[in-house]
């Protein structure tokens, strides 16, 4: 018998570590290739994970709800194949992932050292998990009491162990001596300017305010689910890191509504595809893009990354009432035909939570509608590490002043505000504003003679 490592799996360019939700099987259990052994989630999607080889699972080396890096071993399977064929599988995803993972880390934390709140404990920057950050925020643990707390994790970073142990220790009465002796050393300096005791306060105050709100008969209380506070927390990290500025334009896009109702059945009939105005906003927004190519940056510290791909992501409303981006990658490559296809594929998987962690991330613009909830128009928060987000209002019929060669007109014609928020730090009014009313022009400019 030959013994197999089954590793964590690689799940896109920015992910590094994994949660295990559910083991589907137990030690001693019999799986056949490609078969599920488990479930696991990151913080941006959940799936499951198959055996690229079968036999008998010897030993399940985490359990479940452990936080395990992309690469690591997470159970070691038996096999009747040759030891020549196996054993060297096991050698290999070690040696060669340990320092992808150390590169992939080493990136995350350059990209968004910001979004995942690094911090400086004067030996140089410690990096926490979005796990390790949530539960800290539950327990009211501070940043000062989070940087002392003694990793065991890959170049000591700060598990989902070692941080229950502190609190289960602080609870306990264990660690409140140290916390107390901790704080005089910044305290002799501290103390002493006027604004410091405002600072402190401020942050107790939050804390309070969310944990004592008083309840009044009849009120229920539901505990978020993993994906609600995932997104939480990425909402208020994008609030703290990126100065929002919105801007809005309204768009008459009368031509596009009587294109699409000319075509919608042929195009169906032809294709296999229902066409909706989706992929027409997406075609405009990445003409606009390629006018305006600073529009689809990313900032990392004080450098600006300027992307070379346009990668757009479609906010989507799943069942759950949670929300979810599938990116559709090189959007500018495809004409009105493929990024229908790639609207409509999206969408479907993404409300059947089928979606892999590759499709969601790697976005470098986003655009959601708002106007599927009636909505004419809203102010979205950018979707880190971005710094656009374009959202688009229902269409409405309304009187509008029409310019002809006999004169003003007043003609009902449908209309749709179109709002951009967007990062002050790189992205000011005009090249914002601008981008923006060339999305619209694009829009109001659409050939209803054209071809699909």
């Amino acid at each position: 018998m030959a013994d197999f490592e089954l590793v964590m799996p690689k799940m896109g360019e920015s992910i590094a570590e994994a949660t295990i939700i559910r083991w589907l099987k137990k030690e001693g259990e019999a799986v056949k290739t490609d078969e599920s052994v488990l479930e696991i989630a990151t913080d941006k999607v959940d799936s499951e994970v198959p055996t690229p080889q079968g036999g008998v699972i010897s030993k399940i080396l985490f359990k479940e709800g452990d936080v395990v890096p992309v690469g690591a071993a997470i159970a070691v399977i038996s096999s009747e194949t040759a030891a020549a064929t196996s054993v060297p599988v096991p050698a290999a995803p070690v040696v060669t992932e340990v320092p992808k993972i150390e590169v992939a880390a080493t990136q995350i934390v350059n990209e968004i050292k910001t979004a995942q709140q690094t911090v400086s404990n004067g030996n140089g920057a410690k990096f926490y998990s979005p796990l390790v950050l949530n539960i800290a925020r539950e327990e009211n643990v501070s940043m000062s009491e989070l940087e002392n707390i003694p990793g065991t994790g890959n170049e000591g970073r700060v598990t989902k162990r070692d941080i229950l142990a502190y609190v289960d220790q602080r609870k306990s009465g264990v660690v409140s001596a140290p916390a107390v002796a901790a704080a005089p050393v910044a305290t002799p300096e501290v103390k002493a300017p006027a604004p410091q005791p405002e600072v402190k306060a401020a942050a107790p105050a939050i804390a309070a305010s969310s944990s004592k709100i008083a309840l009044m008969p009849g009120d229920e209380i539901i505990e978020m689910d993993r994906m609600r506070k995932l997104i939480a927390d990425h909402m208020v990290m994008s609030k703290h890191t990126s100065p929002h500025v919105t801007s809005f334009v309204e768009a008459d896009v009368t031509n596009m509504v009587l294109w699409r109702e000319k075509v919608k059945k042929n195009f169906e009939k032809r294709e296999g595809e229902k066409i909706t105005f989706t992929p027409l906003f997406i075609e405009c927004v990445v003409k606009a893009i390629k006018d305006f190519p600073l529009i689809n940056v990313s900032i990392d510290g004080q450098n600006i990354i300027k992307r070379k791909n346009i990668n757009l992501g479609m906010a989507a409303a799943l069942p759950s009432g949670n929300l979810i981006v599938p990116v559709i990658k090189n959007a500018d490559t495809m004409n009105l035909v493929g990024l229908t296809k790639s609207v409509n594929d999206l969408g479907n998987r993404a409300r059947n939570n089928k979606l892999t962690p590759d499709e969601i991330s790697g976005g470098t613009f986003t655009l959601t509608n708002v106007g599927g909830f009636g909505n004419v128009m809203g102010t979205p928060i950018i979707n880190q590490p971005q710094v656009a987000i374009m959202a688009t209002g229902t269409i409405k019929k309304k009187p509008a002043v029409i310019e002809t060669e006999y004169g003003d007109v007043i003609a009902i014609r449908h209309m749709m505000f179109l709002s951009l928020s967007y990062d002050h730090r790189v992205v000011d009014g005009s090249l914002g504003g601008s981008f923006l009313r060339r999305v619209g022009d694009y829009m109001e400019q659409w050939d209803i003679n054209r071809e699909y």
